[in-house]
């Protein structure tokens, strides 16, 4: 396996720190992934607690002859940056998408990589805007999406603080309840306020509505059902951030009707793709912070569908 550093976006006014993973000894040209992350601030690797997921994901893929691409988040690399910038409000665009169709740039332009076999790997939120990043200029191959969700962002953060909520303390329990009685309903009317109405209202930090509100224009059921594409959608059974009973199942109902898509749920393998220790969204730092490694099923299931495909 060969690690060369890179630059995503070396001209743009957030460059961002990358590493192209290649295969050793591997015959050009290759397929190749770019991994898109998760909401919050990520390192190129992914890392929550002990965990390295995109790490993980690039040198098992490696092992299979496939090159990959990552890369440090805007929002980690240039957060403050980003908020001081008052031209133009934050959204998943400026935060995740133009970076991911410039990494897909970078690798087209790369002799030794197969341009027309350019496969997206989302993760989280980010299996949540492959469809949209393919569909704004990403043309990749095929998707695959690890942990995503067709619904809407704000619905399911409200799901994670109710589900919080009933898990902790009892003495914590209402002002939880009251904290998330509070952002339901600062989300209420969300798309019926203008976009300038939206950009003054805060949710929290530096996000606006607006952030919310644009995600939510751009559906991902609407992309989904007009792909011909390739897909791949997988899941853990044990994922106590998106659920496999609603999320995945979601996904299968959406897209019931299209030969061109796979499913993969995963017994016992958590949001991470680890193997689930505690089970449970009020013992998330604790789960993650057990050293693991994404299980070695989950990488060869994709490096197969890639290679087929």
């Amino acid at each position: 396996m060969l690690s060369e550093k890179t630059i995503i976006g070396a001209k743009s006014a957030y460059p961002l720190s990358g590493l192209l993973t290649l295969p050793q000894n591997a015959s050009a040209p290759l397929p190749a992934v770019v991994f898109v992350h998760g909401s919050g601030s990520s390192n190129m690797d992914e890392k929550v607690g002990k965990l390295t997921p995109f790490k993980d994901l690039a040198e098992g893929l490696a092992k299979h002859g496939i090159a990959s691409i990552r890369y440090d988040k805007r929002s980690f690399a240039h957060g403050l940056k980003m908020l001081r910038d008052k031209s133009k409000p934050i959204t998943v665009r400026e935060e995740t998408i133009e970076d991911a169709l410039l990494a897909a740039d970078l690798l087209r332009k790369d002799p030794r990589i197969d341009a027309e076999r350019i496969f997206i790997i989302g993760h989280s939120m980010g299996g949540m805007l492959a469809p949209r990043i393919d569909a704004e200029g990403g043309n990749f191959r095929g998707l695959i999406i690890m942990a995503g969700s067709p619904r809407k962002l704000e619905e399911i953060m409200l799901e994670q603080n109710e589900e919080l909520c009933t898990q902790m303390p009892r003495l914590l329990q209402k002002l939880l309840a009251k904290q998330t009685q509070k952002l339901q309903a600062t989300f209420e009317g969300l798309y019926a306020l203008s976009d300038e109405e939206a950009m003054q209202k805060k949710v929290g930090g530096g996000t606006t509505l607006y952030y919310f509100k644009e995600m939510g224009e751009h559906p991902a059921q609407t992309y989904l059902e007009n792909l011909q594409k390739p897909m791949l959608i997988m899941q853990g059974e044990n994922d106590f951030q998106v659920k496999a009973e609603k999320d995945f199942r979601l996904y299968q109902e959406i897209l019931q009707d299209k030969d061109n898509v796979c499913f993969r749920l995963y017994d016992n393998l958590n949001h991470a793709f680890v193997p689930s220790v505690y089970g449970s969204i009020s013992k998330a730092k604790k789960e993650y912070a057990v050293e693991q490694h994404i299980d070695e099923e989950v990488i060869a299931d994709i490096a197969e569908w890639i290679l087929k495909n």
